[in-house]
């Protein structure tokens, strides 16, 4: 994918030197219960392009949406407490303010930053008002994206404005990009994909992309038992949806017309209670029974997957095999994961991973670090995989 990166915008000497930079992150992190946060990942992926416009001499003005207050102020989702967070992690002064206007830019030295605050305590934001997007441009001299997890909304702060000032993508969205791009669009071959979590409904544009897209498709968790229903097998009172049973065939049948081999458990982990180290069984597809719920694949099925991953050269990782949050239904999900990740590490595959719970399902491996790359972005993530257009990165191409 070709697009405007940061360093077009900061090449040239003192080229952003006094401008305004307006720069969209997501500060929406999670909190603890005393309101500290307790995971930064999402602060700490923003330090690098707010440093590197500091470096050029740009005022860094910064955008975010914290939760859903909306569209009209609440103090309980204001972002005021990020600024001792991101203090610390700039070692630098950070200025906040409820609103963006003139005199606050113009009073602002070169590097310094400033946060605004929460961009939806206005309806304006999630509506992609125009009006929004035009207060925001005619106070910034460029406009940079470093928020992929929000590129798939049309909001004001986040797109619309994009298309109004240039435009470029922060350090954090260029990397997200050039990964994903490298796994979807332009890949190594053989090309495998993992697609677990609940519902097939959820993923159906995903699965239907996907098997167009790759070379192998695991389909794994919950949504798995609504596949073998489709073939046939008792799924005992496993969740299911049976509604869905033809849109099942019609992804397998496409799958097989697009050369696209699809990988199902052949074996299974049952239990008749959903609970942690509940009393368990595996067994083949004809002995799961009524009362029986699939928790997760058996070890058969994590040797096909293991094998399937020896001839890939290229991964693309979505949800979890099985009900990974709870022992001993977490152990496929937690044998392919190290697997794939030892592949990694041995430079044998290229393996991406994103959205939903694939997360927290790889870091519950010891697995997330060691993949090439792992997307906390979510929606935008799957939507990329689905193939549809990203407003937040459309402004971006060049």
């Amino acid at each position: 994918m070709d697009f405007r990166r940061l360093e077009e915008a900061t090449k040239k000497k003192n080229a952003l030197k006094g401008k305004t930079a307006l720069v969209r992150v997501d500060f929406n992190v999670p909190r603890n219960k005393d309101g500290s946060i307790s995971d930064d990942t999402r602060l700490m992926a923003a330090i690098p392009t707010i440093k590197a416009l500091q470096k050029a001499g740009a005022k860094v003005v910064l955008l975010s949406h914290y939760g859903r207050p909306k569209g009209k102020p609440d103090p309980k989702m204001s972002l005021d407490f990020i600024v001792p967070a991101l203090v610390e992690a700039l070692d630098d002064e950070v200025s906040f303010s409820e609103k963006l206007s003139e005199p606050l830019i113009s009073t602002m030295e070169p590097g310094e930053v400033l946060l605004i605050e929460n961009t939806r305590f206005t309806e304006l934001e999630t509506q992609g008002d125009r009006g929004m997007a035009e207060y925001l441009a005619k106070h910034a001299d460029i406009f940079v994206m470093d928020a992929f997890s929000a590129a798939h909304r049309n909001h004001a702060s986040s797109a619309v404005v994009g298309e109004i000032l240039p435009a470029y993508a922060g350090l954090t969205m260029e990397r997200e990009l050039d990964h994903i791009s490298q796994v979807l669009d332009n890949p190594k071959s053989p090309v495998m994909g993992v697609v677990g979590g609940a519902k097939v409904s959820s993923k159906i544009d995903l699965l239907k992309n996907l098997v167009a897209k790759l070379d192998i498709l695991v389909i794994g968790g919950g949504m798995a038992n609504t596949f073998l229903f489709a073939q046939g097998h008792n799924i005992g009172s496993s969740l299911c949806e049976k509604d869905l049973k033809d849109t099942a065939l019609e992804i397998l049948k496409n799958a097989k017309k697009e050369k696209c081999k699809i990988i199902l458990p052949v074996d299974v982990v049952t239990a008749k209670e959903f609970a942690a180290n509940a009393k368990h069984k595996q067994c083949g597809l004809d002995d799961v029974k009524g009362k029986d719920m699939i928790l997760d694949c058996g070890t058969e099925t994590v040797d096909v997957i293991m094998d399937a991953m020896d001839s890939a050269k290229t991964l693309i990782w979505n949800g979890p095999l099985g009900a990974f949050e709870m022992s001993p239904f977490d152990t496929s999900t937690v044998e392919a994961a190290k697997y794939a990740a030892k592949l990694t590490k041995a430079g044998k595959l290229i393996s991406v991973a994103g959205g939903g719970d694939t997360v927290a399902a790889l870091k519950h491996a010891g697995a997330a670090d060691a993949f090439t790359f792992v997307s906390t972005a979510g929606g935008a993530f799957l939507e990329w995989m689905e193939g549809k257009t990203l407003p937040g990165v459309e402004i971006l191409r060049k």
